[in-house]
């Protein structure tokens, strides 16, 4: 593998040029400010995965506008690394303390995500314009099937968990827009992607720390 392979993926890339990308570089600065604001609301709480996942926040914009700065294949890696880690981390957290699974089930039931992801990127690859973005329409749809099931015993926390899920459907569509109208809207659409993004991956987080408030004064 050539780790320093050249990647031309979106609509405002035009050149190999650092700043080729100009907005879709800065608006990674909105996971920074997520991060930052969580931070905020977490430390000293006595929650060390919402701590985690601040962290892993903030990595996924660094690794994000190294990726649509430097447009090569070692920046692709350490932008969809951060992600699913992301991702997996939450997944435990939600598995753990909200389904109060004991750690070992909590964490079989997180690798589930792997072939349960497997199983499904076809089937989002069918949907007509969703092309590469399908990879990531695993999650909403997960997010979704936890609100339901988790309706009725923590309505507050399934209520947040399904706002989350509706955030990341529009970024995502936002994400597979980005080269369909290239022609129309020269800068694309990418950036809406980070933006939505980075105020879900937030939220969820909120999310997480609320039902853990709720919880320890039950």
């Amino acid at each position: 593998m050539d780790w320093f392979q050249e990647i031309d993926g979106y609509c405002e890339r035009l050149s190999p040029d650092y700043w080729a990308e100009p907005i879709n570089a800065v608006t990674n600065a909105a996971f920074i400010v997520a991060a930052f604001i969580m931070w905020r609301r977490v430390r000293g709480q006595g929650m060390p995965l919402a701590v985690a996942l601040v962290v892993i926040l903030a990595a996924i914009g660094l690794g994000s506008y190294l990726f649509h700065t430097h447009a090569q294949v070692w920046a692709a890696l350490a932008d969809v690394a951060p992600i699913l880690l992301y991702i997996l981390v939450y997944i435990y957290a939600i598995n753990r303390d909200v389904w109060q699974m004991r750690p070992l089930y909590a964490g079989v039931a997180t690798a589930l995500f792997v072939p349960y992801s497997t199983a499904t990127i076809p089937v989002f690859q069918l949907v007509p314009g969703l092309g590469g973005s399908a990879a990531y329409a695993p999650v909403p749809l997960l997010i979704l099937i936890y609100a339901v099931f988790l309706r009725r015993r923590f309505p507050e926390t399934a209520a947040g968990l399904a706002f989350g899920a509706v955030i990341l459907i529009a970024s995502i569509t936002f994400r597979a827009l980005d080269e369909p109208i290239c022609v129309q809207f020269e800068t694309g659409t990418h950036f809406m992607w980070h933006i939505l993004n980075a105020t879900m991956l937030g939220w969820m987080i909120e999310v997480y720390r609320r039902h853990l408030k709720r919880t320890s004064q039950a």
